[in-house]
C-alpha cells in the first residue's frame, strides 16, 4: 500500500486489515488463489468507465456480479458508457489497469463514485489498496467513514 493511502486512512480514523497475496488482475483469476479465498467479507470489483461526454465513473460492485451497462446508462441518464482508457485511468485516478480500487477515489479529480447497494450493505468488504498484490478487509462502519470522507460526487444504486 502506498504512503498516501496509508496516511489518508490514518488521518480519517479508518481501520482495516491488510492481506497480502500474489498479484491478481481479475475476479476469475482470484478464485484460484487460496490466500484470497480465505479473506473474510464480500469481494468487490471496480470498473472505471467513461461516457460520451468524457465524464468518469468508478463503479464498485460485488465481484461475481455482471454489470448491465445499458441499465446503468439509464439510471445515470448518460449515453455510451465504456471502459475508460489506461491513459484516462492514470490521469484521473493515478492507477494502472488491474489495480482499480475504490481507494483511488482519494486521487479523483472529477470521477463520480457509484456503489452497488450489495457492497454498501455488506458487513465486511475487500478492496485492493490501489495495488493488486493486497486486499484491505474493511468493516462497514469504516467503509462508510471512508466513502463519506471523499469530496467526490457519489451514489448508491441497485445495479443489475
Amino acid at each position: 500500500m502506498n504512503v498516501q493511502l496509508k496516511e489518508y486512512l490514518a488521518k480519517n480514523g479508518i481501520k482495516y486489515k491488510i492481506h497480502e497475496h500474489p498479484a491478481v488482475f481479475t475476479v476469475a483469476e482470484s478464485k484460484g488463489i487460496e490466500a484470497i479465498q480465505k479473506i473474510p467479507g464480500m469481494r468487490s470489483k471496480n470498473l472505471f468507465l467513461r461516457d460520451e461526454k468524457h465524464n468518469f465513473y468508478l463503479v464498485c460492485m460485488p465481484g461475481e456480479k455482471r454489470l448491465n451497462i445499458r441499465h446503468l446508462e439509464k439510471k445515470l441518464s448518460v449515453k455510451k458508457l465504456n471502459f475508460a482508457s489506461p491513459e484516462d485511468l492514470k490521469l484521473e485516478l493515478n492507477l494502472t489497469p488491474g489495480s482499480v480500487s475504490i481507494f483511488a477515489m482519494i486521487n479523483a479529480k472529477s470521477t463520480k463514485l457509484i456503489i452497488d447497494q450489495e457492497i454498501w450493505n455488506a458487513k465486511i468488504t475487500g478492496f485492493h489498496p490501489n495495488i493488486n498484490t493486497a486486499t484491505l478487509e474493511i468493516q462497514h462502519e469504516d467503509f462508510s467513514k471512508f466513502v463519506n470522507s471523499l469530496k467526490c460526487s457519489k451514489e448508491i444504486l441497485k445495479l443489475e
